[in-house]
């Protein structure tokens, strides 16, 4: 790993300058995930998440996909900003896909009556720690990366292009590559205003 962790943390952005330059292995790529999926906690240790990682070709045609869905649906006059934003994401080395297993979470509704409505939450915050976990080490092996949700609009597509099973929803995507532009510097509200202590 080149960061320690806050490292990580603190320099772990959104990244939309992003290039295909490889920075590591896909192996070591296909690691942090399988580390990711491994580790992260899940509600009732239900390991509902699901991750599709996509390089070359297949990063290349989802982003062909998210843009032709777009072309559908974007005012002709208004397209160009939005195709440079997609080209933006196409550019860079790979996207990872986060799914949520709905039948995992629908077996655990049944077992579990009483919190029948709370899993499909839980469920939720299971795969925002996925993939904070995700974008965090990816930031640790030096890619840039940002979270995208074009998920109403792409996932039927999506799934017949990887024969994804039905029953999993598809969450978030995570565009990453080497970064060739800085974001913005972050601003901080107080931390005094959103942390209390009790001692």
């Amino acid at each position: 790993m080149k960061k320690d962790f806050y490292t990580a943390v603190a320099d772990r952005r959104s990244f939309y300058a992003i290039s295909k330059e490889k920075v590591t292995t896909d192996e070591v790529i296909k690691e942090v995930i399988q580390q990711a999926v491994k580790n992260t906690p899940s509600p009732f240790n239900a390991q509902s998440a699901r991750v599709v990682l996509l390089l070359e070709k297949h990063h290349d045609k989802l982003w062909d996909i998210t843009k032709e869905t777009l072309r559908k649906i974007v005012p002709a006059d208004q397209f160009g900003a939005t195709e440079d934003k997609i080209n933006s994401f196409r550019n860079g080395y790979g996207t990872v896909l986060f799914f949520e297993d709905a039948s995992v979470i629908e077996s655990l509704q049944s077992q579990f009556a009483l919190y029948a409505d709370n899993f499909p939450v839980w469920s939720q915050q299971s795969s925002g720690m996925h993939q904070f976990v995700i974008w965090t080490a990816l930031e640790m092996e030096g890619f840039g990366a940002s979270l995208q949700h074009y998920n109403v609009l792409i996932e039927d597509d999506v799934k017949k292009e990887w024969n994804i099973p039905s029953n999993w929803k598809l969450i978030a995507q995570m565009p990453f590559g080497k970064p060739t532009a800085q974001p913005d510097e972050k601003q901080f509200q107080p931390l005094e205003d959103r942390i209390v202590v009790f001692k």
